[in-house]
């Protein structure tokens, strides 16, 4: 096993379990955070809610086991952007910069694998050696 691979599997495991643990956690508390879905604008917040999960659960899922590992933090990333400019959006708070900061940060992440591809952890790599 090359370190290359090993550093790819590592570095998408810890971009995969932000987004199911944030997917997952959005469950504890549905009313709670449709309200702040409600509070930003978004509109239709149940949707945007469920949406949200699924995005953020099977997202990282795909992630984390390298499977149409470009297209899922590509899509990760656009939704990262978003929920960035809606809930982040205030430069004069010096905390929510911060976290729009973190959000440009982990986009940069996810356009890292999305060009670069899986590595060879991944079920992605597991398909093309046996194509």
């Amino acid at each position: 096993m090359s370190q290359t691979n090993l550093f790819a599997a590592v570095g998408r495991l810890l971009l995969a379990i932000l987004f199911i643990l944030s997917g997952l956690g959005k469950l504890a508390a549905p009313e709670a955070m449709q309200g702040y879905i409600a509070s930003v604008g978004l509109p239709l917040p149940m949707l945007s809610y469920l949406l949200a999960i699924v995005v953020e659960v099977c997202g990282g899922l795909l992630l984390l086991v390298g499977y149409q590992t470009r297209i899922a933090s590509l899509a990760l990333g656009a939704f990262t952007l978003v929920a960035a400019v809606f809930f982040h959006g205030n430069f004069a708070d010096q905390n929510q910069m911060i976290h729009f900061l973190k959000s440009i940060a982990i986009i940069g992440g996810l356009l890292q694998v999305a060009a670069f591809g899986a590595g060879g952890l991944s079920l992605d790599a597991r398909r093309l050696r046996t194509a």
